[in-house]
């Protein structure tokens, strides 16, 4: 069945098919209630990005949320080469989706489980070069969410609102505060740098791990950049000299106005554009197929 980018193969409950001919019951727990979990995993010339931290961090989820894994670790890998190699495209992302399945509209989970899996494929076009040359502007909001955001949960109004009110700003990202301490943004981490020092939170239940934030870490760390992850407090945000945004999608942009007022010198800094080139030379490494 050949690839097509309107219409790509997708898997569901065992089959892959078109995307158009894909179906699930109406009684599904996640369609109902959110009751599932999901992840994305960058591919590159077809080359997973960080697959087995992807995976264990979908495994985490499942387990937060009390699902049983519905596949051993093989049958994952096997899965998500067979949809890569079905793909329209050599960059993607697959998205996986697992939900707690069909059963009665009752809060309890249901005596029986059987999960439904998707996976699709994504288009995963790089950061514009206008946004890494330029940095994008972000605001920040109190962050509403619930206190598991640990868990990469399906149910994801609170960030969906909350993501909005940046697109409704002509905003790349809403940045969050919880009583006045920097959590995340709506769909990524948030690094700051102060006085040459590269800043972030702690991983908490307040935030997802995120698998571009834990390779920016290890990249600091082998470069021997100066590092402190601890609570940030609002007010040493808003005298960062540089502000960046990391997810798997985002990669890594840099912020230069954070609720219209500029950032540092108002265009990415230094500290960022080391760290970039150091993420580009590591992402080419997958892209070879040395690093995963």
């Amino acid at each position: 069945m050949a690839a097509d980018a309107d219409n790509p193969i997708v898997y569901l409950n065992g089959e892959f098919l078109p995307l158009d001919q894909a179906r699930i019951p109406v009684m599904d727990r996640g369609f109902l209630f959110g009751d599932g979990v999901y992840e994305v995993i960058p591919v590159y010339d077809r080359h997973p990005f960080r697959i087995a931290d992807h995976l264990r961090r979908l495994g985490q989820s499942l387990n937060g949320i009390r699902l049983p894994n519905p596949l051993p670790e093989a049958d994952w890998l096997s899965l998500i080469e067979t949809l890569i190699n079905r793909s329209p495209w050599p960059d993607l992302g697959v998205y996986i989706h697992i939900t707690r399945g069909p059963g009665p509209r009752d809060h309890a989970f249901p005596n029986r489980i059987r999960p439904t899996v998707f996976m699709m494929p994504l288009a995963l076009p790089a950061p514009a070069p206008a946004l890494i040359e330029h940095g994008v502007s972000a605001i920040t909001a109190p962050d509403t969410r619930w206190q598991r955001c640990d868990l990469k949960t399906t149910s994801l109004l609170a960030n969906v609102l909350l993501r909005q009110l940046s697109v409704d700003a002509g905003c790349a990202e809403t940045i969050l505060l919880r009583e006045g301490w920097l959590t995340e943004g709506s769909a990524s981490s948030v690094f700051l740098v102060r006085d040459g020092i590269l800043l972030t939170p702690p991983e908490s239940h307040q935030m997802l791990p995120g698998i571009t934030y834990e390779v920016v870490l290890e990249l600091a760390r082998a470069e021997n950049h100066p590092l402190e992850i601890r609570p940030l407090p609002e007010a040493e945000m808003r005298s960062a000299d540089e502000i960046w945004i990391t997810s798997s999608t985002k990669e890594i942009l840099a912020v230069t106005r954070l609720d219209n007022q500029i950032i540092g010198s108002g265009r990415p800094g230094p500290v960022y554009t080391r760290m970039l080139a150091a993420y580009q030379t590591y992402k080419r490494r997958v892209m070879r197929g040395a690093a995963s």
